[in-house]
């Protein structure tokens, strides 16, 4: 049960724009985003926000940086982020065997060293305390540029505003993200949770 309802995208209309860059990465606005609206300011915020960190232009690929927001989204416990960067991982790209693995990536062939200590650093990073180390540090440096670095720690930081949202508002999640996180997740146990599902 939500604990604030999302709102109908209807609701604010001078929004839409803003709903609709949703839909290209999505396939629909989340229901984040329409509990969100009752802040409009905040929903053109996160918006660009958003589009700033997953920037097609960016160097770092954009199905890997949605696996660093559900390794991010991991170490919260965010389950409706968790499958929600399921889904956008799928939808840019990442194969279901790559995101099966994604549960096990540490020991899994499926990911390469550069791949591993990037999600080793996204755990790290959304851990409470932080527990990014010096040597960890280094070993991401080992394998990402400065650049690939900031673009990394910008899809953490921006799950940690999403899993703090989403967690505390028990935001219903929606049926596709559902159905990815079930399919990837080990004999399709997984549940979401105070989230529950939302058509």
């Amino acid at each position: 049960m939500p604990r604030l309802s999302p709102l109908s995208p209807d609701a604010t209309p001078e929004l839409k724009a803003y709903f609709d860059f949703f839909h290209t990465t999505l396939g629909f606005t989340p229901n984040s985003v329409l509990t969100m609206q009752r802040k409009p300011k905040l929903v053109r915020a996160f918006a660009d926000l958003n589009a700033a960190v997953m920037d097609p232009a960016g160097e770092v690929d954009l199905g890997f940086r949605r696996l660093v927001g559900h390794l991010a989204s991991k170490a919260s416990g965010c389950l409706y982020c968790q499958a929600h960067t399921l889904l956008g991982a799928q939808n840019f790209g990442v194969s279901e065997e790559k995101l099966a693995a994604i549960w096990t990536y540490a020991d899994s062939p499926l990911y390469t060293p550069r791949e591993k200590v990037a999600l080793d650093f996204a755990l790290a990073a959304a851990s409470q305390p932080n527990a990014v180390t010096d040597e960890l540090f280094a070993r991401l440096r080992d394998h990402w540029s400065e650049g690939e670095i900031v673009e990394l720690l910008g899809v953490v930081a921006m799950f940690g505003f999403l899993n703090r949202w989403n967690d505390t508002m028990a935001t219903p999640l929606e049926s596709v993200p559902l159905g990815v996180a079930q399919r990837a997740a080990p004999g399709g146990a997984w549940s979401p949770g105070k989230h529950g599902e939302h058509t």
